[in-house]
């Protein structure tokens, strides 16, 4: 029995970036073993084990054998004699199967340190191509390692995966995780561009794909230069460019996008022209926008809104916008409905009360 580092340990160690997780593979070891050994059994597909004192994952060496479309459809083997080498002929890109020994001996039968140094991303085998995710993955590496390119075979066989239908067999929600985890890397654009360019945003996400060509590089300047917001408004951004409601509609529901994620872009994308014109904004119009965007009731998502519109519309006035809403806010609404005799009024003159605030304000 032999246990080795693998996958991102090893590649994050060799790149100089810090290693957050470690995962393990075991060589010639069953799972009773493992068990009687203290580890804690918790693989529902093929044995994991968790290690009785560091709760990292160890998993048995295995070779997996394709039965079925889709990312599911995979039959797998552990058994001791499962070499390591067989073990990382089935993962997904050659940066990621390396293993590393107790001694710190780095085991990379198929040129993972060449193509790190190379900064290529290259699948390992043909057998790349019986897992759809992996299309997903390695277009969130190029997001998280811009500076790598994907080898021409690699592309090639992606497109044939695309080509042959097998990126039609992905789960909706699988494809958001590995989208949301790339729209959060140093340079999403990139993620984009291959799973365009292999031409898999036309099946998991049409409504984005014809949008992508046509304004692509817009986008792509407004996603890279936005690494101060979270999904939520990376998302906005990338949604706004599309061509209507509709679009934005059908996408959120291609990638099971979440409420949080959705309600934004939807702000976003309708408050646009909104945003383009703030210099001159009376306060009417101010007080509207804080009415369509609950910016009373959900302060965090307003300023959130903001935050994107900073990026999608050059020069917005965005203290003029929350100079107004600190003076609207400042407007005592409890004061005014104790002064209201009918109930029906409060409303009308809240707002009239918060307009002359803004307005004396703007003078």
């Amino acid at each position: 029995m032999k246990s080795y580092v693998v996958g991102g340990a090893v590649r994050d160690a060799l790149l100089g970036l810090p290693v957050v997780d470690r995962d393990w593979v075991v060589v010639g070891a069953t799972p009773d073993e493992m068990i009687a050994k203290g580890y804690r059994a918790v693989g529902r597909d093929f044995p994991v084990f968790l290690h009785p004192h560091t709760q990292e994952e160890y998993a048995l060496a295995r070779t997996e054998r394709k039965t079925a479309p889709g990312y599911h459809g995979f039959a797998f083997h552990a058994a001791p004699e499962v070499t390591l080498e067989e073990d990382l002929l089935r993962r997904d890109l050659t940066i990621n199967a390396i293993a590393r020994d107790a001694d710190g001996s780095l085991i990379d039968p198929y040129g993972g340190q060449r193509d790190l140094a190379a900064k290529v991303l290259r699948h390992v085998s043909a057998a790349f191509a019986e897992d759809p995710v992996r299309i997903l993955r390695l277009a969130r590496f190029a997001a998280r390692f811009p500076d790598f390119s994907v080898a021409p075979e690699t592309m090639a066989l992606m497109r044939d995966m695309v080509t042959s239908g097998e990126v039609d067999h992905l789960v909706a929600e699988r494809v958001w995780q590995e989208i949301a985890r790339g729209l959060l890397a140093a340079k999403p654009s990139r993620m984009l561009d291959v799973l365009a360019g292999c031409g898999a945003m036309t099946r998991i996400a049409p409504a984005l794909a014809q949008t992508w060509a046509q304004h692509g590089g817009l986008i792509a300047r407004r996603l890279d230069t936005a690494g101060e917001l979270g999904l939520t408004g990376r998302f906005a951004l990338l949604a706004a460019a599309l061509d209507s409601v509709a679009s934005l509609e059908a996408l959120c529901i291609d990638l099971r996008v979440p409420t949080e994620c959705r309600e934004l872009a939807e702000l976003l994308w309708g408050e646009q022209q909104v945003f383009e014109k703030t210099a001159s904004l009376d306060a009417a119009t101010l007080i509207a926008l804080f009415d369509r965007c609950d910016a009373w009731r959900r302060p965090h998502r307003f300023a959130d809104l903001l935050a994107c519109a900073a990026h999608l519309v050059p020069g917005v006035a965005l203290d003029r916008i929350q100079a107004g809403l600190s003076r609207a806010r400042a407007v005592d609404a409890g004061a005014i409905a104790r002064q209201c005799a009918e109930k029906n009024e409060i409303p009308r003159r809240v707002r009239e009360a918060r307009v002359e605030a803004v307005a004396k304000g703007l003078a």
